[in-house]
């Protein structure tokens, strides 16, 4: 018996084959149309909305230009087209002279007197106009799930007297990279107003080696790339749809005056701690407290909360408030 071949089986076969490879061609298409490309330093300055901005930084993405700018005054940034601003090149050290008073290069130049040792150079303190702290979580590489525990304890504490509930996330690029439902649920409380973020850059590699001296250790490691830490990170959360601020914190708090030099010219302001939880340092009133969300750091977690509690009835009178990073410096800086 002669066994013909069933050819409207082969053509449909076929033509599944073809259309599954095209959809994955354009799918393949459209994600590399929305990659981030050309990301890079880039000083000028423009009016946007009848304002004054800086330009620190320049980007392309779906083919057209973009630009991070930063409001020299309240020191916050954001994304512009390039056709929505007329630009003129300057170079860091006309910013520096140029707008010398204003919140943003005073602050600059206040974190750079403060590099004189090893550890915790640049801004330690804020500076609220009532009492309270500015509350920074740190979120380095780490296996562990986000201890989400912090955030829905803010949440809860703070619900009727602060929304969103402001704090201040220094974020790892390899942290992104492994957490991607944990960002998913930091945007949907961003999202719905219940948290506010200012993202703080804190490299990308975060590299320590626990058997290295401190002074060649995390940034000052030698052979470092810190153009890929610091614009990478920046990148990375572009493309989470997060924006950077302006702050940056050293790996470990560890840093000498050559690398906060450097870092300085990227246009970032270092942040420091006088309030390291874990490290038993006691919160005073317009401290920059520090505790570590990515797992493992469970004792400043525990005492953040105890402290909420602690002061519950102060929240609830307004007496004791978290502050938006950016609020409190521009507190002390502008004019």
């Amino acid at each position: 018996m002669c066994i013909f071949p069933n050819y409207r089986y082969l053509f449909l076969k076929v033509l599944a084959a073809i259309i599954v490879l095209i959809s994955a061609s354009f799918s393949l298409f459209a994600q590399n149309q929305n990659e981030i490309s050309n990301y890079k330093v880039y000083f000028a300055e423009g009016d946007f909305n009848n304002k004054n901005i800086l330009v620190i930084r320049k980007f392309e993405q779906s083919g057209k230009q973009f630009y991070v700018g930063v409001d020299p005054d309240n020191i916050e940034t954001q994304i512009i087209p390039s056709n929505q601003i007329l630009v003129v090149a300057l170079s860091w050290q006309q910013i520096l002279s140029n707008y010398y008073n204003t919140a943003y290069i005073r602050a600059i130049q206040t974190a750079k007197k403060q590099s004189l040792s090893l550890q915790n150079s640049g801004i330690v303190h804020g500076f609220p106009k009532e009492k309270g702290v500015t509350l920074t979580i740190d979120l380095c590489p780490s296996n562990k799930p986000l201890d989400r525990i912090i955030f829905t304890s803010l949440i809860s504490e703070f619900q009727k007297i602060e929304k969103p509930v402001p704090i201040a996330l220094s974020i790892t690029g390899r942290f992104m990279l492994t957490h991607a439902e944990d960002l998913s649920w930091l945007k949907d409380l961003i999202d719905s107003a219940e948290i506010s973020v200012t993202w703080i850059n804190h490299t990308y590699n975060h590299h320590f080696n626990p058997k290295t001296p401190l002074n060649q250790n995390f940034l000052l490691e030698p052979n470092t790339d810190l153009n890929f830490e610091i614009l990478e990170t920046e990148k990375a959360l572009l493309q989470h749809g997060f924006l950077a601020s302006v702050f940056f914190r050293f790996p470990g708090l560890i840093s000498d005056n050559i690398i906060m030099d450097k870092v300085v010219e990227f246009g970032l302001i270092p942040i420091g701690s006088d309030a390291w939880l874990a490290k038993g340092q006691a919160i005073h009133s317009g401290s920059i407290v520090l505790i570590h969300g990515n797992g493992n750091e469970p004792l400043g977690i525990k005492d953040f909360i105890r402290l909420l509690q602690t002061e519950k009835s102060s929240v609830m009178k307004k007496e004791w408030l978290l502050y938006d990073l950016r609020e409190s410096l521009e507190n002390e800086f502008h004019e």
